[in-house]
């Protein structure tokens, strides 16, 4: 009896391979809706996990591509972060600087002339040569430029006299408590045995406040 039950659980093992392989014989690829059931469940279990197995590609390819970008964002961070951290460590160190530079910047306004001034520094320029016993053979003041934040007044002279008053007058030009140059400097003999100097002087001075606010309306209507 039990060799029977044996040799019958074979049989039926061996009929239903056969059954099932024969389900996958013939197959019209075509037409896979007419397919037995094993084989379309086998194909739908197969295209799932292609399914899967492409979208768990894209995802990760997807993800690497925000991490590289978090990682970039990162390395950025940390720049931003050392370079604000050297300015705070740096504060004090700056803000004494721009004390000292402010103060810099007061101190050469000072030496600027305001307009009402203008007229005492050309006398002023005018009694230096005077006073190194210089002759004025020209003093001319042009026309003034007025820049963004100052004004520009270049005042052409000739003057004559000795090599070393001409030194001493322009020694004397620099020492000015107002801001004076010296520019295009000639120097020729006279047959007197004297020198002739001749220069174009430029001074300085702040603008007043109604020169600011026409310079930046100028300035607006330019842009």
């Amino acid at each position: 009896m039990v060799m029977a039950k044996k040799e019958s659980s074979s049989i039926d093992l061996a009929a239903l391979q056969n059954q099932l392989l024969g389900q996958f014989r013939d197959l019209d690829p075509k037409d896979p809706v007419l397919w037995p059931i094993v084989p379309r469940m086998a194909l739908f279990a197969a295209s799932s996990i292609a399914v899967v197995i492409v979208l768990w590609f894209a995802w990760l390819s997807s993800s690497q591509e925000v991490l590289q970008q978090e990682a970039e964002k990162e390395v950025k961070l940390r720049e931003e972060y050392r370079t604000k951290l050297t300015k705070a460590v740096n504060l004090d160190v700056l803000k004494k600087q721009r004390e000292q530079v402010e103060q810099y910047v007061t101190q050469l306004e000072k030496q600027l002339p305001s307009k009402a001034e203008m007229d005492a520094l050309l006398s002023d320029i005018n009694q230096a040569g005077i006073g190194r016993s210089l002759q004025f053979d020209l003093f001319r003041p042009g026309q003034i430029a007025v820049k963004e934040y100052y004004a520009e007044l270049p005042i052409t002279i000739k003057v004559s006299g000795r090599y070393h008053d001409l030194g001493a007058f322009a020694s004397d030009i620099a020492h000015l408590s107002r801001i004076v140059t010296l520019n295009g400097l000639n120097i020729a003999p006279r047959a007197d045995g004297t020198l002739t100097m001749d220069a174009v002087a430029k001074t300085f001075r702040y603008l007043d406040a109604n020169e600011v606010a026409s310079q930046k309306s100028a300035a607006g209507a330019k842009k």
